[in-house]
């Protein structure tokens, strides 16, 4: 299996472009890169990965942020706004409560529009200029549409962006309509919205930029490179485990992407690949219900419902990636309720780090696999926060204390504060 760990180095086609190439995760079908748009096999319509003939190890990177990592991306540079580098942050209080020998938070929602989709853009929009498209286009259930319309504006590009109808946090919604991107309500869920915008590209009308497409995804493993080489230059050694929230499972499939190549490279030993955990909520976990169910395919859910927006998804186009990533690092899928990601958030909250809902879930799962024994107490942990607090002011606000009215004199203050 192509995926599989253990999984050789690929011998470079002739189709390749500078050491690039474009290959089915299904038959094995190999495509030049930057000849033709294409973000599924011609052959079986089967999902594509990006190949290099060369894969560098940890000597070969330097500089700061995603473009660090030009030796394990397509090119030397992208369309850039300074993405990446985010923190690792120490959470001592929430490390003792959950009773584990290190905790860390990786904080996505540090980068320039405030979430992790800004890796995949820095890389997808300068595919985007190598095949002269004319137009960007996403769907989104809100980050997606502001990294987009960000990216796409600073590389000088049209953008357009398709949102489920009142089902976006007002915040990703505003970025997308400074940022100068033609959005489009579409009365459905997000998964119509990628239905649609598909069908879009497919007929030539955009480029595609959701997860699908497989330049996209190699900006995002360097979510995971930083998380190694944080944990190296902290601990000496990798983390046990990565929790990410899961919505179309893009990231978790650009991680292990990411230390597949490792191990290829010899850079990373196949017994010390984390364990990739993904956590979804329970109104919209497909990819949880294939995992305790053993399939090798998810079962659409065409109703979703969570206050986590940015998971709100029921088809992860990403499933046939992912699913293998889980199983072969030997992780694991959970299942929470709204409640425990507000929960989560909330303790998230109290070591001083803002997330959105859906970034909370990586946190809450976590416990909730700590609490059934499922994680040990020796592991040393990495939970991937997604977004920012600021892209869902709402659900902070409902998730924070209350304002409380007091007199406009010092004296009342104070009897307020003795109440």
């Amino acid at each position: 299996m192509s995926l599989s760990l253990s999984a050789e180095q690929p011998d470079q086609p002739a189709d390749a472009d500078d050491g690039v190439w474009l290959e089915c995760i299904e038959c094995g079908e190999t495509f030049a890169p930057f000849d033709d748009v294409r973000y599924t096999c011609d052959d079986c319509d089967g999902l594509l990965e990006v190949r290099y003939a060369d894969l560098p190890t940890f000597d070969d990177f330097e500089g700061q942020g995603v473009w660090r990592y030009a030796d394990a991306l397509p090119f030397e540079a992208g369309v850039s706004i300074q993405e990446g580098a985010t923190p690792l942050y120490e959470v001592p209080r929430l490390e003792g409560d959950v009773g584990i020998e290190a905790l860390r938070i990786k904080h996505e929602g540090m980068n320039p529009t405030g979430s992790f989709k800004d890796r995949g853009m820095t890389v997808g929009v300068r595919v985007a200029k190598e095949l002269d498209v004319g137009r960007l286009a996403c769907a989104s259930t809100g980050n997606t549409s502001a990294a987009l319309a960000a990216y796409g504006s600073r590389g000088g590009m049209q953008t357009l962006v398709l949102l489920p109808a009142g089902k976006v946090a007002a915040g990703k919604i505003a970025q997308a309509s400074l940022h100068g991107a033609r959005i489009l309500e579409v009365d459905g869920n997000f998964d119509a919205c990628l239905d649609i915008v598909q069908e879009l590209a497919g007929q030539g009308e955009a480029y595609l930029l959701n997860s699908l497409n497989p330049f996209r995804l190699e900006g995002q493993k360097t979510i995971g490179l930083e998380i190694l080489e944080g944990f190296l230059a902290d601990y000496d050694t990798v983390p046990d485990r990565i929790v990410l929230p899961v919505g179309n499972a893009g990231n978790t499939s650009a991680l292990y992407k990411a230390f597949r190549e490792l191990v290829q490279a010899g850079a990373l030993d196949e017994d010390d690949v984390p364990k990739l955990t993904g956590v979804q909520a329970e109104g919209a976990a497909p990819m949880v219900e294939a995992i305790e169910n053993g399939a090798d395919e998810i079962r659409r859910w065409e109703d979703v419902e969570t206050r986590a927006t940015a998971i709100r998804i029921g088809n992860p186009v990403n499933a046939p990636k992912a699913l293998p990533g889980i199983r072969e690092t030997g992780g694991t899928g959970v299942a929470v309720s709204d409640e425990e990601i507000t929960e989560a958030q909330r303790d998230i909250a109290a070591e001083g780090i803002g997330v959105e809902p859906a970034s909370a879930a990586s946190v809450a799962g976590l416990r909730k696999l700590r609490d059934e024994g499922v994680v040990s107490d020796d592991e040393r942990v990495a939970c991937l926060t997604t977004g920012h607090l600021l892209k869902d002011p709402d659900a902070a606000a409902a998730a924070g204390s209350e304002p409380e009215p007091v007199p406009a004199d010092t004296e009342g203050v104070l009897d307020h504060l003795q109440e």
